[in-house]
């Protein structure tokens, strides 16, 4: 029904497309035919990014826009939770943009994730009932390991936060106004990227700026784990880079 931005999704013998209108698709992996499709209305105003989905056992967690993350079952497509990433506010279209875009981060217990002008939130894996919510505004996606999450804010700060509790871990400002990329957990480094494809390793523990690495002057397109220690990454250009850490 429209643009599909990013690529499909598959388990369970069901394969699951998200298109650019607001639409969910799940397909039959053997012959294509379609098994059920989940559409909301969009709001009159939405950022542009690539409509992604996250698959887990028996299940799809998709943010919205409007600020909506929701769990559909993955066999029949029916809606078992729907939560509140964060509410719209303003009195003009685009005060009250509050997309989550980025893919959501998953663990045994909880469901993670972000919105644009909104908040950075926490849910209960199988209610969908809030552990925590804190003020944030991003539009790319978040990180994660097994004790906090890492967020980038539209300013380039990168803040760190506790998965069980929401309490802030540390925030790094030395990296403001150069629109940074979606974090990466590498080893007991978080690796961002600014938009003339400099890399930055940042201390897991505290946020410290650790190292930088020069690529061509263009900007990466993502980066891209690897191994617990290594990721690599491709530049606008057309370049490879490959990171190792300690």
């Amino acid at each position: 029904s429209s643009e599909i931005a990013a690529a499909p999704q598959g388990a369970e013998g069901v394969v699951v497309a998200r298109t650019t209108d607001g639409r969910v698709f799940g397909l039959e992996a053997d012959s294509g035919k379609r098994r059920w499709v989940f559409q909301r209305a969009l709001p009159a105003l939405t950022l542009r990014y690539q409509p992604t989905v996250r698959l887990i056992q028996g299940g799809v967690l998709i943010g919205l826009p409007g600020g909506k993350l929701a769990f559909l079952n993955l066999s029949n497509g029916e809606v078992g939770w729907e939560a509140t990433v964060a509410l719209p506010r303003g009195s003009t279209e685009l005060e009250r943009v509050a997309d989550v875009v980025s893919v959501p981060v998953v663990d045994a217990e909880r469901a993670c994730a972000v919105a644009f002008q909104g908040r950075v939130a926490c849910f209960d894996l199988q209610t969908g009932n809030i552990a925590w919510g804190r003020d944030f505004s991003s539009s790319v996606t978040l990180a994660a390991d097994e004790r906090a999450l890492y967020v980038v804010d539209e300013q380039g700060a990168v803040a760190a936060f506790l998965k069980a509790t929401g309490a802030s871990v540390w925030r790094q400002d030395k990296l403001q106004e150069r629109r940074l990329s979606a974090p990466a957990v590498v080893g007991s480094r978080i690796l961002v990227a600014d938009e003339k494809g400099v890399t930055y390793a940042l201390g897991k523990e505290d946020g410290a700026l650790a190292a930088q690495v020069a690529g061509d002057g263009s900007a990466l397109t993502g980066i891209s784990v690897l191994s617990e220690r290594s990721a690599v990454a491709q530049t606008r250009n057309g370049n490879l880079i490959a990171f190792a850490t300690n």
